[in-house]
């Protein structure tokens, strides 16, 4: 059987478990891989970077799905994919990998050496026995150097792991750990999460935001912390209003902030397609009291609509709201970066997909507009230089496949924080398939600044990874290795 039969067969199956799954309310939680089996720490070598290929919820039109394409690094909610460290001058990246027929989610890690302009062969850590791309992991780093991959879940169906490297700042074996959590004042086992953002404060540990599934809400936004990535605490809720919510998060020089929409439950909109309005949280010890940008201290969870996190009313608007990045100031204020759009389908329908960045100055929050792009999951990176400059690299620019996630990615920059954009350059173009999901390393190197992957939006495909440095210049990683340590291919 050829790739293109496999790819086929591969769509085929996929299409049978969404018309097969419960779409509860058009959701965009739909599981259409049921896997329950354990997931296999591989600690094995890749012979090259591939990464999956995914898609959610079939549409009865030319653009096929809700959303679909390479998804190597999504979801905008699972935060970090890259970690720059100055101490061994290397960016360790993780991704959503597969195999040559894209039958399974691999779990994958691998650097970018500065000193030599190369890249190693990625290491397979875990087999997370799904093709469901929100399964993807993330990466974060401690104080010693180990680096620990969390391998979230889409959902209860499925089992999480967090794996730690054996050596500091070594990619080559890892092992599962044995995380547990605080409840009623009983360590019990951690072994499921969702949509996870872990970030790593020096000489405190771990601050790690999630989705739980449920409780109180379909979808709950919570918020964990831990001294060494395996005993955590209490599970707090941040939120759990009407259907629940989707989250982004970052960390500052002493902040850990949280943006979120939430799910309306109302007869003409209810269920997870629908997202609306802008909120946002912050903690500046920790986890241990909660405020809005203002200051104004928040009791958690937040159950009501209006409330002091609120930073835009969007549903009286009847506009629908997807976060992609926050990043801080020099005065460690947040920027938040989103896209708002009429509706959750695939089309010109929905139109206009407006980006913005909300920004909070000290005393209120000013909303401006940046440009527009063709679909809701659009994803790319907000940058926030020493100098004042603001960057944005993301896919705004139509792709070979208009309407779907993704197109051709571009540079967009600000001088007078947020209040005008200019596009400054083009970074790819003439391509066969969408690029999508462009994230932004913690502490970007000037070399390493911008990772993603590609693939078609219409049908399955091959997905290859790239990079970017500052300058715009766009590498592919090497798609076959032949050796531990290649070059990247530079783009013509």
């Amino acid at each position: 059987m050829n790739n293109s039969s496999l790819y086929l067969l591969f769509a085929l199956t996929l299409l049978l478990f969404q018309c097969s799954s419960s779409d509860e309310e058009n959701s965009d939680d739909v599981h259409q891989d049921l896997r329950y089996s354990e997931g296999e720490v591989i600690n094995e070598k890749a012979d090259g970077y591939r990464g999956i290929w995914y898609m959610n919820q079939p549409l009865d039109n030319k653009y096929k799905y809700k959303y679909s394409g390479g998804l190597a690094t999504y979801t905008a909610k699972h935060n970090p994919f890259a970690i720059y460290r100055e101490e061994v001058d290397k960016t360790f990246f993780t991704y959503g990998g597969t195999d040559e027929e894209n039958s399974t989610l691999l779990h994958m890690v691998s650097y970018y050496d500065h000193e030599t302009g190369e890249v190693a062969r990625p290491t397979i850590v875990l087999d997370k026995k799904t093709t469901d791309a929100h399964d993807n992991p993330v990466l974060n780093i401690d104080d010693d150097g180990y680096i620990y991959i969390l391998s979230t879940s889409h959902g209860t169906s499925r089992p999480s792991y967090i794996s730690r490297s054996k050596r500091p700042y070594d990619i080559d074996e890892f092992e599962k750990v044995g995380a547990t959590k605080l409840e009623d004042g009983e360590r019990v086992p951690m072994d499921n999460f969702s949509y996870v953002q872990s970030w790593y404060l020096p000489e405190q540990g771990f601050v790690t935001f999630f989705t739980r599934y449920g409780y109180p809400a379909d979808r709950t936004i919570c918020f964990m912390t831990s001294s060494d990535g395996e005993s955590w605490s209490e599970w707090k809720r941040i939120a759990a209003i009407k259907k629940g919510h989707y989250q982004i998060s970052s960390m500052g020089d002493d902040v850990a902030g949280s943006a979120f929409n939430f799910h309306p439950d109302t007869e003409e909109k209810r269920g997870l397609n629908w997202r609306t309005n802008l909120y946002y949280v912050e903690t500046r010890d920790f986890g241990e009291s909660w405020q809005a940008a203002d200051g104004s201290p928040l009791e958690l969870p937040l159950t009501e609509i209006e409330n002091p996190a609120l930073v835009h009313d969007y549903e009286s608007k009847d506009l629908n709201v997807y976060m992609k990045d926050i990043n801080y100031d020099q005065d460690n204020r947040p920027i938040i970066l989103y896209v708002t759009s009429k509706g959750y389908e695939a089309g010109p329908q929905n139109d206009p997909r407006t980006w913005h960045t909300a920004r909070w100055t000290g005393e209120d929050w000013v909303i401006n507009d940046i440009t527009t792009s063709d679909n809701n999951y659009d994803m790319g990176s907000l940058y926030i230089e020493d100098d004042g400059i603001w960057r944005i690299i993301a896919p705004t620019e139509t792709g070979p496949q208009p309407y779907n996630p993704g197109g051709e990615v571009a540079m967009w920059e600000s001088r007078d924080q947020g209040q005008s954009w200019r596009k400054v350059k083009e970074l790819t173009g003439g391509s066969n398939f969408n690029h999508t999901y462009v994230r932004r390393p913690v502490s970007a190197h000037p070399e390493f600044y911008g990772i993603w992957a590609d693939g078609h939006g219409r049908q399955p495909s091959k997905s290859n990874l790239y990079f970017s440095n500052k300058e715009g210049m766009v590498f592919q990683l090497p798609e076959i290795m032949r050796q531990e340590i290649e070059k990247p291919v530079p783009l013509k």
